[in-house]
């Protein structure tokens, strides 16, 4: 293996541990569940893809020089199925938040703020 292939491949090992590091801190240090969900799904999924990318080319580079396709598989499903995950994981924090239950009254809970407010005194 020659000194830039090593370079290249130390180098995306870094940077993918790097972005890894600063996704898991993300999602351990902000606040609400959407902002949470923000880290992993960026940064992390950087990091990991690029962890990927230097595993294809380490493996690619050894005695069989041929390309490495599981590494590649991995990848691409990786960067098809985090996106979708995390939107669907925001959707359903989305409509929790909002609320679609019904309650007591007739009107659900999150067309409540919409209603007319009226004094008790005031005739309907």
């Amino acid at each position: 293996m020659s000194t830039a292939t090593e370079s290249a491949v130390a180098v995306l090992i870094l940077l993918g541990a790097l972005f890894v590091l600063l996704g898991s801190i993300g999602l351990a240090r902000l606040p609400d569940f959407l902002t949470r969900l923000h880290g992993p799904t960026k940064a992390t999924t950087l990091g990991v893809g690029a962890m990927l990318l230097a595993s294809a080319i380490f493996f690619s580079t050894g005695a069989n020089e041929g390309i490495s396709l599981h590494e590649l598989a991995i990848l691409f499903f990786l960067f098809i199925t985090a996106p979708v995950t995390a939107h669907l994981l925001a959707k359903a924090a989305l409509h929790r938040q909002t609320g679609t239950q019904q309650s007591d009254s007739d009107t659900p809970v999150r067309d409540r703020g919409r209603e007319k407010l009226r004094h008790p005194d005031q005739p309907s």
